[in-house]
């Protein structure tokens, strides 16, 4: 069993097939269905079920995965120890990171570290899955740090730590007749139509988990994948949501309503999976990450 094997095994899992996984090489793919072959003929097993449509793991690729992943961090922690004696930080990071999230000056973050550490790859990926859909890039080693929304918990399987607690409001068209309310409860927006986030993202979660407490069954006229578009929605009357009030405030045509009782709170997260060492370059990048933080109430500010 080689390194080189386990990278391509991580890649061509990481891609879900043989034919991208050989792009983001920079190798044919040949080469890479050959060494996949040779670690399949080496381990007795096989790692992936392919057919015209699709590759996926087997179950023994499933738990090959997580120990390859261990392998290439512990190499790569070797060359770190050796690197930052001489050469200095290198390698790759790559993060998952939500749409339109605002809490965090993601341009500014980029730029302030390719400037200290111009031997560091840095790649920033939007997850269409939300915050879910983040957790699950992490766990398959697909990205290496995730900046995602909490509902309750962090995954167990993840390490991580808060950094920012996110309150939320009612946002209506400011000529819809609740406009002109300083509060509103929960039975209130049972006839409502809401904008909302896809189901994966905290906000969604804990919006759900509210009403389904209510015993209220919500319409959903859209869902979008950032929260300056559900801004947008709410602003030309499709619907009502519940959102940061950094995102609305400042907008005429929006007005926030205060939702009565209820604590509709998620908190942004940095996290990197448990069972990973960090490399020098994940280490270098979460301690910037503080610097380019926005407060809730200074997010709107800082997206303009």
């Amino acid at each position: 069993m080689e390194l080189r094997q386990l990278n391509y095994f991580v890649a061509v899992a990481n891609e879900k097939s043989f034919t991208l996984a050989a792009k983001r090489l920079h190798v044919v793919q040949s080469a890479v269905s050959a060494a996949i072959a040779s670690l399949e003929r080496d381990l007795r097993v096989t790692l992936f079920e392919r057919n015209a449509q699709r590759v996926v793991l087997t179950e023994a690729g499933s738990a090959l995965l997580p120990e390859a992943l261990a392998v290439l961090d512990a190499a790569q922690g070797a060359r770190d120890a050796v690197d930052e004696l001489g050469r200095g930080v290198r390698g790759s990071v790559r993060v998952g990171m939500l749409a339109g999230l605002g809490l965090v000056d993601l341009p500014g973050l980029a730029g302030d570290f390719r400037r200290r550490y111009p031997e560091v790859e840095m790649r920033l990926r939007v997850e269409s899955g939300g915050s879910a859909g983040i957790a699950a890039a992490l766990l398959s080693g697909e990205v290496d740090v995730g900046l995602l929304g909490v509902a309750d918990t962090l995954n167990r399987e993840l390490e991580g730590r808060e950094l920012v607690r996110v309150s939320q409001v009612l946002a209506v068209p400011a000529e819809h007749p609740m406009a002109r309310r300083r509060v509103v409860s929960v039975a209130d927006l049972a006839d409502e139509e809401f904008v909302d986030f896809p189901i994966g993202h905290a906000a969604r979660a804990v919006t759900d988990r509210v009403f389904a407490a209510a015993r209220i069954e919500r319409r959903i006229a859209v869902e979008v994948d950032a929260l300056d578009a559900a801004a947008g929605f709410v602003r030309h009357g499709v619907g009502i949501a519940i959102v940061p009030p950094f995102v609305v405030r400042g907008d005429d045509a929006v007005r926030m309503v205060k939702i009565k009782d209820e604590s509709m709170e998620w908190s942004l997260h940095l996290a990197t999976p448990r069972r990973r060492k960090p490399t020098a370059a994940v280490r270098a990048l979460t301690g910037l990450v503080d610097a380019h933080l926005s407060r809730p109430e200074e997010a709107l500010s800082s997206r303009r």
